[in-house]
């Protein structure tokens, strides 16, 4: 956002139930890192950051400069667990009536939503710089389990006994590709910059790469 300084700059994470999958890094900690990323840049720029979390509710911070805007996100994020749905449509929408001006906007999610729900959600930014980070753990791409397994739900918190077999590995794997160009061109049908991150790589790798 260099080439437009008079852009505020706002930071959207996910924090529902399925943003805390994963093994000693899990996507709520990686995308985390993200955010203070991107609000350490934007501070030393001397930007306003206001950033907010969502899951089944919208939890908004007030706009501020000055690093100690920094301490209250990893406040926030540390003393969060990550909880409930991911109600992405109803939690945007509740966010745009806090942005007044033309912005620079960073959404931080898994979107392991319906594609028709990012569709909808999506557009509501479209007058704006939209960076959107996907963030999935490596197994959720690939799919890196077979045989007879108990799945647990970590937003509805059901249970489903299964046996994966090959056949339906690939057919997972299938429907994940699709699921993520989907919205590769959602985000191409309305401007804004897509990324595709995974949790196994180091950090400072991935924002090298976010910002190049």
């Amino acid at each position: 956002y260099e080439e437009d300084r008079s852009l505020s700059v706002h930071i959207i994470l996910d924090s529902s139930a399925s943003m805390d999958f994963g093994g000693k890094t899990t996507k709520f900690d990686y995308a985390s890192m993200l955010a203070v990323g991107y609000a350490y840049i934007a501070l030393r720029q001397n930007e306003k950051i206001q950033f907010a979390t969502f899951d089944e509710k919208m939890r908004n911070f007030k706009p501020a400069r000055g690093m100690h805007q920094i301490a209250t996100m990893i406040d926030h994020f540390n003393k969060m667990k990550p909880d409930g749905e991911s109600h992405l449509a109803q939690g945007l929408a509740q966010y745009r009536k806090f942005i007044k001006s033309r912005s620079y906007i960073v959404l931080i999610s898994d979107f392991l939503v319906p594609i028709s729900e990012i569709k909808k959600s999506l557009p509501q930014f479209g007058d704006h710089e939209v960076h959107i980070i996907h963030t999935l753990d490596r197994k959720e791409v690939d799919l890196r389990m077979e045989g007879d397994l108990r799945l647990h739900d970590m937003e509805t918190k059901g249970m489903l006994q299964t046996f994966i077999s090959p056949k339906l590995r690939r057919g997972y794997q299938e429907k994940m590709r699709k699921h993520i160009l989907g919205i590769e061109e959602i985000c191409k049908q309305l401007g804004f910059n897509y990324h595709l991150v995974t949790t196994e790589k180091p950090i400072f790798d991935t924002f090298y790469d976010l910002l190049k």
